[in-house]
């Protein structure tokens, strides 16, 4: 997918970031190359140690990359004076997994507490936060101090918070690990509002392709300091190619009961938004005439659309596994076959 040049929000070029420890020199981040659209929600995703983290904290220099060049918006942060940096910054929200809010101060003071520390004047900067808060849906809560708040509650105040400075892009470094799965959706929920309401270029890391499947539009999965995949989430989901990327999508589709016939037969169901869970697996059967085992059932709604995944068990004739195949080839069902044992 080719992205035009006026609409880059975001672009890292041969960026590198290396700590220097104990034990020597370690490289979190190696020759990163990626480019993010203005408007759009992407997902940066990883397991524990991959890089994620270090890679959004680049992105508005609170770490500073040991090479390359960080460019916002047109501007190359790496080139700036501190001033020159701490003004592009302020077009960078930032919400984090436990929400750091200030435990003395109210919902409120909290949101007004940047407005504050930049000169906006009391009465301009209460209005501005009362605004936010609507927008975050806790404007019943504006008096509430953080120990009275739900941790959904306080992830709200803290998305307001970082909306306070206009900002071009929102970062969401692990914003939803905190909170459970109710209160995450409706967080994603309120940044995708957000991000049609306002405009806002969103980028989340996580270390959870569900939360990929539910908000992202585009997805890099990082890898041993490098990016080993990116591209469109119904692509990434439907067919990864990284071994990494297939950990991530396959992780919960593994049969858990123990096969002892090593010849077995599994294949693997995709289902891409245009077709539907049921009448694909019914009108196998009966156009078939065989039954199969579904081991792994899953789908989910991605901007708008049904995709998801299942894992079925052929039947042991050869014949008729051949036949079901070349059913679903027919169809021009995605899938392929796969092993589980």
């Amino acid at each position: 997918m080719e992205i035009k040049q006026e609409n880059v929000m975001i672009e890292l070029r041969e960026m590198s970031k290396s700590f220097s420890t104990k034990n020597g020199i370690v490289h979190a981040l190696d020759r990163i190359n990626l480019k993010i659209q203005k408007g759009e929600i992407f997902g940066i995703i990883g397991m524990s140690g991959a890089g994620k983290s270090t890679l959004v904290r680049c992105i508005n220099l609170l770490e500073r990359p040991t090479e390359g060049q960080v460019i916002f918006d047109g501007r190359d942060l790496t080139a700036l004076s501190a001033a020159e940096l701490r003004k592009a910054r302020q077009s960078m929200g930032m919400i984090f997994q436990q929400f750091n809010l200030l435990m003395q101060r109210t919902a409120l003071e909290n949101v007004c507490f940047p407005l504050e520390i930049s000169g906006v004047k009391k009465e301009q900067a209460r209005k501005r936060a009362e605004e936010l808060l609507e927008i975050v849906g806790l404007a019943d809560r504006k008096h509430s101090y953080p120990s009275q708040l739900s941790g959904g509650q306080k992830q709200r105040v803290a998305i307001a918070r970082a909306l306070t400075t206009n900002p071009k892009v929102l970062l969401c470094d692990e914003a939803t690990s905190a909170l459970d799965p109710n209160t995450t959706r409706s967080i994603l929920e309120l940044l995708k509002d957000i991000n049609k309401r306002l405009g806002i270029t969103v980028v989340v890391i996580t270390h959870e392709m569900s939360v990929i499947e539910e908000i992202c539009q585009r997805v890099a999965i990082i890898d041993s300091s490098k990016i080993a995949e990116l591209g469109t989430v119904e692509k990434i989901f439907t067919a990864p190619k990284s071994a990494v990327g297939k950990q991530l999508v396959y992780s919960e589709s593994r049969p858990q009961a123990n096969f002892d016939d090593s010849n077995t037969r599994y294949c693997r169901i995709v289902f891409d938004g245009e077709t539907s869970f049921e009448p694909i697996l019914a009108n196998m059967i009966l156009e078939c005439q065989a039954v199969v085992n579904i081991m792994y059932a899953n789908t989910r709604n991605i901007d708008g659309q049904a995709y998801g995944q299942m894992v079925v068990q052929l039947p042991p004739d050869e014949r008729m596994a051949k036949k079901m195949l070349a059913y679903l080839e027919s169809k021009h069902i995605n899938f392929e076959e796969v092993d589980y044992v």
